[in-house]
């Protein structure tokens, strides 16, 4: 299969993609350049789909409208289940506001709760079905980039070479440190929690109408919580501390982190400190981490996306979404550019403004830094007017650009 080219017009020199990672972006990625007219193979480091089982995250009307575009709607909504509101608690669970979250009136695009893990396989399971190799156990070392193509060295010996290599391999990714060595995760501010009871004193069963997320402003904590509608209680908790080390993180065990976060949390009047004393499986705990602003996100032909290029920090739960839409986005730039130079250009240009207004908003949330107030409306934020039709899939994104 060959480039079909902005909707009929010539191709843009792409006959071969390769994707690094079979995760979330990554298998977006590939269904969304398989969908514009390309060849395209993954290549996942991990000898299955089960990475990350224990977290949690939130698709947001945005993350849903992109895998619409891209006609995987089915896979996902078979997971999880939506939210559909929002309310917002002080310390003294006193409720601050309650409102509609995203867009919840559309079946397809309201927010969804899912487990992590249950949408990496869903995704790379879908992207089989439409034909797309994944390599499973292919661990990338190094990226070599010419004139005539770039060829994938793997842990194995093998080679693969392709027109185009799109690194969706994550925070810790191999390609963009072929890219930007220097470009390292840093540190934003908090510790994350992340549990699961179905013993939780909350009301359970919540109904398609009464679907949503509580947070909790507490005094120590910011916490959150969901209830799926068969009663399982889904949280989070983001603690400002210093990082936990390496070996904090592998030998912590769920009395470890309930000890940790109970007095924090019993400072307040909330139900979160009872959720999570009615944790007793188990945890996930991480640093809240970034990618730095301004990185680098393409050399020659290889080039970056999802976490890789832009990861935030969760306080504003985008991560996934905005990944979602780079698959959408990237697919059409190739698509409907004359060449590849200028549409991994024109793919940058659309993209960076949103994703790194993310990260500076997310990580300042997570540092407790205020952020300014924009001078312009919400709808007028980077990238966010004109969302919509670059996600359009029948749009040409060459001239909405």
């Amino acid at each position: 299969m060959s480039a079909r080219g902005g909707h009929g017009q010539a191709g843009v020199g792409v006959a071969r993609i390769l994707v690094i990672g079979g995760g979330i972006a990554g298998s977006a990625t590939a269904m969304a350049v398989r969908k514009a007219g390309f060849d395209v193979v993954v290549h996942e480091a991990h000898p299955d789909s089960a990475e990350d089982l224990g977290a949690f995250l939130t698709l947001a009307s945005n993350g849903m409208r992109a895998l619409a575009q891209l006609d995987a709607s089915a896979a996902v909504t078979a997971l999880g289940f939506p939210l559909t509101s929002m309310r917002v608690l002080d310390g003294t669970g006193e409720q601050l506001a309650q409102a509609p979250l995203g867009e919840s009136a559309d079946p397809l695009l309201r927010y969804r709760c899912l487990r992590r893990g249950d949408l990496n396989s869903a995704l790379q399971a879908e992207a089989a079905r439409r034909g797309i190799e994944i390599r499973h156990g292919a661990r990338l070392v190094s990226v070599e980039s010419g004139p005539a193509g770039v060829t994938a060295r793997f842990a194995d010996g093998g080679t693969a070479t392709a027109d185009l290599l799109i690194g969706a391999d994550g925070l810790g990714s191999t390609v963009r440190g072929t890219i930007a060595s220097e470009a390292q995760p840093v540190y934003a501010g908090q510790r994350v929690f992340y549990g699961y009871t179905r013993t939780a004193p909350v009301p359970s069963s919540p109904s398609e109408e009464d679907a949503r997320i509580t947070m909790v402003r507490g005094s120590a904590a910011a916490f959150g919580h969901a209830v799926s509608p068969d009663g399982e209680t889904y949280w989070f908790a983001r603690v400002s501390a210093d990082p936990l080390s390496a070996d904090e993180i592998a030998h912590g065990t769920p009395g470890t982190w309930r000890d940790l976060l109970l007095p924090l949390l019993r400072k307040d009047t909330t139900p979160a400190a009872d959720i999570v004393e009615a944790t007793t499986g188990t945890f996930l705990v991480t640093n809240a981490t970034e990618i730095p602003v301004g990185t680098p996100w393409r050399s020659g032909r290889t080039l970056i996306l999802g976490d890789a290029a832009h990861a935030a920090s969760p306080a504003t739960g985008q991560g996934a979404s905005m990944a979602l839409e780079d698959a959408v986005i990237l697919a059409k730039s190739l698509r409907d550019a004359p060449d590849m130079d200028a549409a991994l250009s024109h793919y940058e240009a659309l993209r960076r403004p949103r994703v790194e207004y993310n990260i500076t908003v997310s990580g300042n949330i997570s540092r407790g830094v205020p952020t300014p107030p924009s001078t312009a409306p919400a709808a007028a934020r980077p990238g966010e007017a004109e969302l919509a039709r670059h996600l359009e899939w029948e749009a040409d994104i060459w001239a909405a650009g």
